[in-house]
């Protein structure tokens, strides 16, 4: 089964009032999500195997003020898809390989880091409010 997202409630609201007080503190909510998401990419970087490097190397952060995810292959690594489930490709679809529904380095790693993920992007948003002067109990 697939692990849910971690939902954050007033996040954006919360983006929007920083903005209104200094306008590079959104900034600071991007890296944040950033950091977090950081945790992911490096569990998942080890577990992809390595032959030229590049389905290791699409694996990046990406976040924007109210939203942090990984996201992996793209053009540099177009069957980097087919590396985490599996299914069959090539001509006549006769490379094959076992489909496995929770994937094999992507969601596992969100999984195993959860925790940790979460904890990383609440301490940064306790330091973006403290460096807004916005009093956290």
């Amino acid at each position: 089964m697939i692990t849910e997202p971690i939902k954050i409630d007033g996040l954006a609201q919360f983006s929007r009032n920083l903005r209104k007080l200094d306008n590079d503190l959104p900034k600071a909510l991007r890296l944040a999500a950033n950091a977090a998401a950081d945790v992911v990419v490096a569990d998942t970087v080890s577990a992809v195997p390595r032959r030229t490097g590049r389905a290791q190397s699409s694996v990046k952060a990406r976040s924007t003020r109210t939203e942090a995810r990984v996201q992996a292959g793209g053009t540099k690594a177009p069957y980097f898809a087919w590396l985490d489930w599996g299914g069959k490709v090539g001509r006549k679809h006769h490379t094959a390989r076992p489909w496995i529904k929770t994937g094999r380095y992507l969601y596992p790693a969100y999984t195993k880091n959860r925790d940790k993920v979460r904890e990383i992007f609440v301490q940064a948003l306790l330091q973006v409010a403290e460096q807004a002067g916005i009093e956290v109990d």
